[in-house]
């Protein structure tokens, strides 16, 4: 028996195309715009039921079943979604970002051109400091007129890098070890291109709040700009169930049945159980774990019962 085929045509989603090569600016000089893309909300749901045809299900039904992935982890259809990114970014901020190693990568190499002439600039009143909590992480930040000093000091030290390097280059030095004092703030560009599976994964993790700011600015560019013209139906319910979820451990399922029996002995009992509290008579300490479910406990209006002792 002869298969026949239909012609299909590409794919479009004239929202994205509507920004094709139009620069969202992040920070004081990156920015990210979209260069290429295939597929679409449709695609992810023609993958789902392995099935070529169109019009056949009505939009709430596949908006039902983007759902229904997206909500089990379901997450091969959203690799037939394919997008490609030129950012220009920090070169600390693009360490974090290269460690995502699902996508596929060309950077401006400073090896054949001179290094792009911009810096990332801290403002006076955007010095963060160190956490105490978390040594990855920051909180608050520092008063106002000390941050003029350094913001001072970072702009003689911007300028003097980009000065030596300058006399490097003009003195024939090599460009790939004229380089190699030019400050982590200078920026770089790149071609990104990723699948949709991998990129919601990357959202997910650097939109977080303990995200470095930097990078979680990208990712909220990307997310809020780009992904919800691009597939909104998929940005939707991964804002429902990724993003403004809470996943809850077994130990936690178990503490919040305590609570809700108002058991709250038995509920401090298997805190300590767990490691979340010291044994019985002991201060109270630091611990990371129980931070982490105190915020999910606020997020539900639980109290910790160990906040009362």
């Amino acid at each position: 028996m002869t298969q026949t085929f239909e012609k299909l045509d590409r794919t479009q989603v004239p929202e994205l195309d509507d920004i094709l090569g139009i620069p969202f600016p992040v920070l004081d000089d990156g920015f990210v715009r979209v260069i290429d893309y295939m597929g679409s909300d449709s695609s992810v749901v023609q993958a789902a039921r392995v099935s070529y045809g169109k019009g056949t299900k009505k939009t709430r039904e596949d908006e039902g079943l983007i759902r229904y992935l997206i909500r089990h982890h379901h997450t091969s259809p959203l690799e037939m979604c394919e997008i490609k990114l030129h950012i220009r970014v920090p070169m600390d901020c693009w360490r974090q970002w290269i460690r995502h190693r699902t996508a596929s990568v060309n950077e401006y190499s400073t090896r054949y051109s001179l290094a792009i002439d911009a810096v990332q600039k801290t403002k006076p009143d955007e010095w963060r400091l160190q956490a105490t909590s978390n040594r990855q992480g920051s909180e608050g930040l520092l008063q106002t007129e000390k941050g003029t000093s350094f913001s001072l000091r970072e702009q003689d030290l911007h300028e003097l890098s980009r000065q030596v390097y300058t006399e490097r280059i003009d003195a024939g030095i090599a460009r790939e070890q004229a380089r190699k004092d030019l400050p982590l703030s200078t920026y770089t560009e790149a071609y990104w291109k990723t699948d949709l599976h991998n990129l919601l994964h990357f959202l997910a993790l650097r939109m977080e709040e303990h995200a470095q700011l930097e990078i979680r600015t990208y990712a909220k560019t990307i997310g809020n700009e780009i992904v919800s013209k691009w597939c909104p139906m998929v940005w939707k319910a991964f804002q429902d169930y990724r993003l403004g979820a809470v996943e809850l451990s077994k130990q936690e399922i178990q503490l919040i049945e305590r609570i809700q029996l108002n058991d709250i002995e038995g509920a401090l009992e298997l805190a300590r159980n767990f490691g979340f509290l010291p044994p019985k008579g002991e201060p109270i300490k630091y611990n990371l774990e129980r931070e982490e479910i105190e915020g999910k406990f606020r997020i539900l209006g639980i109290h910790p019962p160990w906040l009362d002792k």
